[in-house]
């Protein structure tokens, strides 16, 4: 090996052991953040928690800042704010979170994780404060007393984040009439408005706010209509026959809650005792009248006035009671018919032998036929068997009076 090739590979070898040691003292790899900060949602009371990944970061430090006051939070480990909620942990001095405990609406907002590098790096990530949705006591309406046929106005205020929908059920379930007729199970919509409100929108409702975020709020309101009474009859003139028992039956309506009597024709309020028997059935503005007849008497027929009275009105309704003619009688016919004949004699009434049993037969035919209430058409046919035994009768007594 000549000396010129000596010269060269001694100048590699000294290249190559400056590299080495320019690289063994050079700066270390300058940190990166590892993936975008992830944006919060929150609901108000709870903690929330942002989380910021950096990759290669040494000797740097990691800090947050609120964005829109400039307040430096937190640098590396150490809380710097004085905000008690507020906390930093990390995982490796990779993973930097930052903790934001009984979140308040206040809290929402833009938030920057930092790191101190020349020049410095930062990326920044949003918290969301949700906020459960809340009634308002003013301008939500109370409970409300109208007459009726007046227009009325319900309305419901709620606060929350997302803002609230608003939708009015009845509490009980029923369905809520509208004035073209229909009915619709719910109503939606801050406001409620009734035209021409009636006794069929009576009760409770209920305004209730929802937003996505639990619980769901509710209030209650309880819508009054006031009317006078009004009475419906279905059998106005009733027939009963002397001996039966007979219930007479009103239905009143009216709001305030009515009195409620029956009254005679000759004005005498009918109190419960041995003959009459007055009932009441209340169901909410709806009152059920009856009045029993223990047994009905010859006084007792006539008529019989059903009143209703509130603070806003009175009406009445009538119910005569006629009688049923024989009706009684007719029924306890048959049977003394039956007994007063189930012992005669044998021969019976075809027994034309003995013209005094004829006789007697007819007086004791005559006797039941005036006891009783049969029909025309039963009387004259009664009437032509008599008129035929008689004529019998006649030509037995002249054959025996000729043979005599």
């Amino acid at each position: 090996m000549d000396g010129r090739h000596v010269l060269l590979l001694l100048a590699a070898i000294s290249a190559s052991t400056e590299y080495v040691d320019r690289k063994r003292h050079a700066r270390p790899d300058v940190p990166k953040f590892g993936e975008a900060i992830a944006n919060v949602t929150s609901p108000v009371g709870r903690e929330a928690t942002l989380t910021c990944v950096v990759d290669d970061l040494a000797a740097y430090k990691v800090a947050w800042l609120r964005v829109d006051t400039q307040t430096i939070l937190t640098i590396h480990g150490h809380v710097i704010t004085k905000n008690h909620r507020i906390g930093v942990t990390h995982s490796d001095h990779r993973t930097w979170y930052l903790h934001i405990r009984d979140v308040r609406e206040s809290d929402r907002g833009w938030y920057m994780c930092q790191i101190n590098t020349d020049p410095m790096k930062s990326q920044l990530g949003f918290l969301e404060v949700v906020v459960p949705p809340d009634i308002l006591d003013y301008p939500t309406s109370t409970d409300m007393v109208v007459r009726e046929n007046s227009n009325v106005t319900l309305r419901c205020a709620a606060s929350g984040t997302p803002s609230p929908n608003i939708v009015w059920r009845r509490e009980a379930g029923e369905t809520i009439p509208l004035g073209n007729g229909e009915e619709v199970a719910s109503i939606e919509g801050s406001v409620f408005n009734i035209t021409r409100v009636n006794r069929l929108h009576m009760g409770a409702y209920l305004c209730i706010a929802s937003n996505g975020v639990p619980p769901s709020v509710s209030k209650r309101i309880m819508l009054i209509v006031h009317f006078p009474p009004m009475i419906t009859i279905q059998n106005q003139l009733v027939g009963a026959y002397l001996g039966q028992q007979l219930t007479l039956e009103c239905h009143s309506e009216a709001f305030p809650k009515s009195i409620n009597y029956w009254i005679r024709d000759n004005g005498e309020i009918i109190a419960n005792g041995a003959r009459y028997e007055p009932m009441l059935l209340d169901n909410a503005y709806k009152v059920q009248m009856k009045l029993t007849i223990k047994s009905v008497g010859p006084g007792d027929y006539g008529a019989y006035n059903c009143v209703s009275k509130n603070s806003l009105g009175e009406t009445d309704g009538t119910i005569k009671v006629y009688p049923i003619p024989g009706s009684e009688r007719n029924s306890t016919m048959k049977p003394r018919y039956r007994d007063k004949y189930r012992n005669k004699d044998k021969k019976g009434l075809n027994d034309v032998g003995d013209p005094m049993n004829m006789v007697k037969q007819r007086e004791q035919l005559e006797d039941d036929y005036s006891d009783t209430s049969a029909s025309v058409c039963s009387k004259t046919a009664f009437t032509h068997i008599l008129i035929f035994l008689t004529i019998v009768m006649h030509i037995v007594l002249c054959i025996q009076f000729n043979r005599i």
